[in-house]
Order: C-alpha cells, then structure tokens, then sequence
C-alpha cells in the first residue's frame, strides 16, 4: 500500500482523502501536515488518518510515496523549499495549486523530482469531480497509475500531453462549476419575475441541472445529440436555443473560456521565478 503524505488538510484535501479512503486506500498509511489543530484534529476523528504538524513534514516526506501539495499558492516555495532535502528518494510530488507551474514546482524542489499538476474541482467535495492532469518527464508510468487512481476517486481524472493545456482545464471544469451556477441562477431568476415564487423556480432550476447532467452522463449519445432530442420543431425548446443563438451566446462562452484560460498563465508567470538563460 503506497504511502501518502498530504501538506494542508483544506477542503480539496478532504475530499480527495474521503474519496481515496472509500476506494479502499487504508487511511493508516495517509499522514496529513496541517497546521491548524481544529482542522488536524477533524482530520484523525473523521478519516483516521496520521496528522503532524509543520514540524514533522520533512521526516514525514522521507517515507512517502507521493505527496501532495494542497496548500496555497502563496506559500508554495516556502513549502516545496522546505521539503527538497527529503525527497532523494524520488516520491511523486503532485500540486493541486492553481497557478504554480511545474518550471516553478521544479526550481523550488529540485530538478530530479517528478512533479504532477493537477487540476481538480470543487464537486470533487462530493466525490463528483473533473480533474485534469500532466506530467513532467521525470514521473514514472508506475507513478502516473497512482497518481491517476488517486484522482479516480473522486470523481473524472483526463491526462493532457502539454502544460499549457492545464490553462484549458482550469477554464473548462476549474472554473466550470461557476458557469453553471450563474445559469441556474438566471432561470430561476428570470422564473420568478415571471410569476414563480423564489424557492419553487431555484428548485426547478437546480433538479433541470441535476437531471440533464445525470442524462449527459449515462447516456452514450453527445451533449449536441440529446439537446437535438429534446428540441422539436417549431416548439418552445427551439425558439430557445434560436435566441440564445441570435444573442451569440457561443461567442459568450468562448470568449468567457479564453479570459479565464489567459489568467491562469499569467497567475502561473506572477508566481512563477524567473526562467535562467541556459549557460548562466
């Protein structure tokens, strides 16, 4: 059984060591470095899990696995710089930080560590995520099948070839789930200036949601074949979708898609150190 060290115990280390337990990983080989006593303390009492404070994480680091980095991006080089020198025995090192790269990651641990980037969502709290994932040359086939069983666990887990395209998944499921819920905050918006009450047009507009995603999921057809299916000709669905079209709801989304695609690179460039000249 791998041997897991977690540094920050927040809400996306949670879910991912709930989800990682009910898929069978036993919870005595996951150690946790948090900080907070409350959240340590909540950490041991739900999950029976290992936790040690900062102090601890190095000797921690030394026998682990993997390891995953679930801290804040601001304090990411003063964690990764404080575990560099316990990581010679070569354990995966995985980031869920928006905004750290893995030039970043690299510098700050050392350049013979394997670094993965990930890219989970908030729905992973329900074991329902979207997680996109690339890794740098130094991660072993062995370690990439950890790595992905780890994220398998809650929720979707894809793998992208290039880095840049984190950028991309941070745009698509990243930030995806507030495009959702600015939609059914609209509906049910617009339902109740025209005559529903508040809480019947948001349960309406939430249960829609819920059940076209659910429909998207267990059936084999693609998002364009079964909104074709629930369109008939001439009828309300149609006129619709005919407006959303004429209002260049298209060019919203991508054009929303590549706004938050181009922050993410610049938050990795304004977290990032700078590139070294090769030969310097």
């Amino acid at each position: 059984m791998d041997s897991l060290l977690f540094v920050g115990g927040g809400n996306m280390a949670r879910s991912l060591i709930g989800g990682i337990i009910a898929a069978g990983h036993r919870a005595e080989a996951i150690t946790v470095c948090e900080p907070n006593r409350p959240v340590r303390e909540s950490l041991r009492c739900d999950f029976g899990v290992k936790v040690v404070t900062e102090l601890d994480t190095a000797s921690c680091a030394r026998r682990a696995d993997a390891i995953i980095l679930a801290v804040k991006p601001q304090v990411m080089a003063q964690v990764a710089e404080g575990l560099a020198p316990a990581l010679e025995h070569r354990p995966v090192v995985i980031s869920i930080a928006a905004g750290i790269n893995c030039h970043a990651l690299s510098h700050w641990l050392g350049d013979a560590t394997p670094i993965v980037r990930a890219m989970p969502n908030t729905p992973a709290l329900l074991q329902q995520g979207a997680t996109g994932l690339y890794a740098d040359n130094s991660v072993t086939a062995e370690q990439k099948q950890l790595v992905s069983a780890l994220f398998a666990a809650i929720g979707v887990a894809e793998w992208v070839a290039e880095e840049r395209l984190i950028d991309t998944i941070t745009a698509l499921s990243g930030s995806g789930p507030a495009y959702f819920f600015l939609l059914m905050e609209l509906m049910a918006k617009v339902a109740e200036e025209m005559g529903l009450s508040a809480e019947t047009a948001q349960k309406l507009a939430i249960q829609t949601a819920q059940g076209a995603a659910n429909m998207a999921v267990q059936s084999s057809d693609s998002p364009a074949t079964l909104r074709g299916k629930v369109t008939s000709p001439g009828g309300t669905t149609e006129r619709a979708l005919a407006l959303f079209a004429s209002q260049g709801l298209e060019a919203t989304v991508r054009t929303a898609m590549l706004g938050a695609a181009e922050r993410s690179a610049e938050m990795a460039a304004e977290l990032s150190p700078p590139v070294t000249p090769e030969g310097e």
